[in-house]
């Protein structure tokens, strides 16, 4: 079973999927979409052609940690989600696009194929983010005194 990442944006949304084993992230085709409705036809798509088992998306927080109108679109979006049956989960997701953006230049990617790549980027980031949280343990708790 694999994980999707999703870097939900206003007019593209980027677009990562795990590998089986839940190590790796892969970028998949960034997707241009009108609506949601046409979005979430799409995802049942790649879903099913995937064996996707998790959704995770980012969720886009100021730098003081607070939510902004970007997140509540985000999270909005996510309760349409919740007919597809499948857990989803948010990673915070400061940043991730500059990064990418910040790797793609570093690689020497042209302004316009930087704006091609970056929503994909972003998405595998994301996915990333939340595919190394899980194979880290947690601290061990502390003995009482």
């Amino acid at each position: 079973m694999r994980i999707l990442g999703i870097d939900y944006g206003g007019k593209r949304v980027g677009l990562a999927v795990s590998d089986g084993l839940g190590l790796i992230a892969h970028g998949l085709p960034t997707l241009c979409v009108e609506s949601d409705d046409a979005l979430l036809a799409r995802l049942r798509e790649i879903i099913a052609g995937h064996d996707v088992a998790e959704i995770v998306l980012g969720l886009p927080r100021n730098m003081n940690d607070t939510l902004g109108p970007q997140a509540a679109r985000v999270t909005a979006f996510a309760e349409k989600l919740k007919p597809l049956g499948l857990p989803v989960h948010f990673v915070d997701e400061r940043l991730t696009t500059e990064r990418a953006r910040r790797v793609m230049h570093e690689a020497g990617f042209t302004h316009a194929r930087q704006r091609k790549n970056v929503d994909r980027l972003a998405a595998q980031f994301i996915l990333q983010i939340h595919l190394d949280a899980r194979r880290i343990p947690p601290p061990p708790e502390s003995p009482a005194p």
